[in-house]
């Protein structure tokens, strides 16, 4: 562990946040925090309750009314103080989120802490610029708030994806109950302070701690809970779904990804392959949307390897702090045991283990995976088919265009995707065929106003940009 982070201070929470104030939790239970890197406890928050649940979604179903009705300007100028008060604890949030996820601290700085605060502004400007009223005909068509918004997040991002959620919840006059990941929840408690800091009226951000089945479940079956914004894994997203239809409640999924990058015959391989490489182990692997299949044209699939093999070794894989790390640890022990159990599917299935594989000898503390990479991986393979959630890229030969396109489609999820070709024409047309719901092109560049979300099983709605806003509204069509 690099000394400067050596002796970090513990964050230690005992209370929930909800109705504008620090709540003392209904048991005395708690959740510890683990730092990925070191295995040991960095932080400790409560474990929530049904209890505690009711008490923050009454909060925020007092406060809706009057938030709803809060000018758009003012809720705009709320968001920008929100954002404003997050600035200062950025390198707070980002080695927090290095703990706990295992995250290198250059990316966890810019990509976990940064991005986020950002994006909390930007639903400013998302908000003042959105449509709220529309003339069809004789009816005079509104944008109205849902109403109480459950947001139950992931630990993987944990900050963005928390925001990715209250930002336009909050921008479009919803209130929020939040479960944050119990894996990753310090960020969530650092949100609070800065609302808090704010004065952010009470009961319109509300947060309690807690796991799945205890307080997911009961912000999701609460009757004061009109929508549930869930991201996490395809098991829990049906079970949030089968909940909230009991109730009829609208829902947002964000779920898994098995995303493919189609290196076409043209393409330049010394820019493509590494681009891929890349995208796969961003996070350690520990993103939904990573490119984790990659599909090279049979008649180069060996050189397609070296280049890969040559890239993943300029990834450094070590401590989470040291500023020439770029792979850390994953976020669990747990984590890890499922990334080794697919890779040894590959093996078992007959892949060829070009690269990696096991535990870093060197690293014997700390939830480590080396960097993998499987080649001559056939598309029927559990490790090309379902999702690992770690640093393992399969390479997949293909024989024509055509092959490449439907192997990409033969998944059951459609989150995201990438295509490179010697001409941005070619790579459009490839693109426009893939059931998927973002795909870059050439190396197309991260867009933060573009919308987040998937086909199939990757799940329904989206996040993210001044679309992401319309999750969050109701149609009511008034008559003339």
């Amino acid at each position: 562990m690099s000394e400067d982070y050596n002796c970090m201070p513990m964050h230690s929470h005992d209370k929930h946040y909800y109705d504008g104030d620090w709540q003392a939790p209904s048991g005395a239970d708690t959740i510890e925090v683990l730092s990925s890197a070191t295995e040991q406890v960095v932080g400790r928050v409560p474990r929530g309750s049904a209890e505690d649940v009711d008490h923050a979604v009454k909060a925020a179903r007092r406060a809706f009314g009057s938030w709803s009705q809060v000018p758009v300007e003012e809720r705009a100028q709320w968001l920008e103080k929100l954002a404003a008060a997050l600035k200062p604890r950025v390198p707070q949030i980002a080695e927090a989120i290095s703990h706990e996820v295992g995250t290198a601290i250059g990316y966890s700085k810019k990509v976990q802490a940064e991005f986020p605060v950002m994006m909390v502004g930007m639903n400013a400007r998302f908000i003042r610029n959105a449509k709220l009223e529309e003339e069809l005909g004789n009816s005079l068509v509104v944008k109205e708030p849902v109403g109480v918004v459950g947001c139950i997040t992931p630990w993987n991002y944990p900050l963005h994806q928390v925001v990715c959620k209250i930002g336009p919840a909050l921008a479009a006059g919803c209130t929020v109950v939040l479960k944050p990941a119990e894996a990753a929840p310090l960020s969530a408690f650092m949100l609070a302070e800065a609302a808090h800091e704010i004065g952010l009226p009470a009961g319109v951000l509300n947060i309690v701690s807690g796991d799945g089945p205890v307080v997911g479940e009961a912000i999701v079956t609460h009757s004061g809970v009109d929508m549930v914004s869930f991201t996490g894994s395809l098991r829990a997203g049906r079970r949030v779904a089968a909940l909230a239809g009991d109730d009829i409640k609208k829902v947002c999924l964000e779920l898994g990804g098995k995303s493919a990058f189609i290196v076409l015959d043209d393409a330049p391989f010394d820019k493509a392959v590494p681009a891929g490489v890349n995208n796969c182990m961003q996070n350690s692997g520990q993103t939904c949307s990573a490119w984790t299949r990659m599909l090279v044209p049979r008649v180069r699939h060996d050189e397609a390897v070296e280049l890969a093999k040559a890239q993943l070794a300029k990834l450094t894989l070590g401590d989470p702090f040291d500023p020439d790390t770029r792979l850390g640890p994953l976020s669990s022990a747990r984590q890890r045991e499922i990334v080794l159990g697919y890779i040894e599917k590959g093996r078992a299935e007959g892949a060829t283990l070009v690269v990696g594989g096991g535990r870093p000898a060197s690293l014997p503390t700390g939830y480590y995976v080396e960097p993998t990479i499987f080649s001559n991986v056939s598309p029927s393979m559990t490790i090309a088919q379902e999702e690992i959630f770690g640093p393992v890229l399969s390479v997949i030969p293909y024989d024509t265009e055509a092959e490449a396109i439907r192997i990409t489609n033969d998944s059951i999820y459609g989150l995201a995707g990438g295509v490179w070709s010697g001409t941005k024409e070619r790579a459009m047309a490839v693109a426009r065929q893939l059931r998927t719901g973002q795909v870059d092109v050439n190396g197309g560049r991260y867009n933060p106003l573009a919308p987040f979300g998937g086909y199939k099983k990757s799940g329904v709605g989206r996040e993210i940009g001044p679309l992401a806003l319309d999750e969050f509204f109701q149609l009511k069509a008034i008559q003339q």
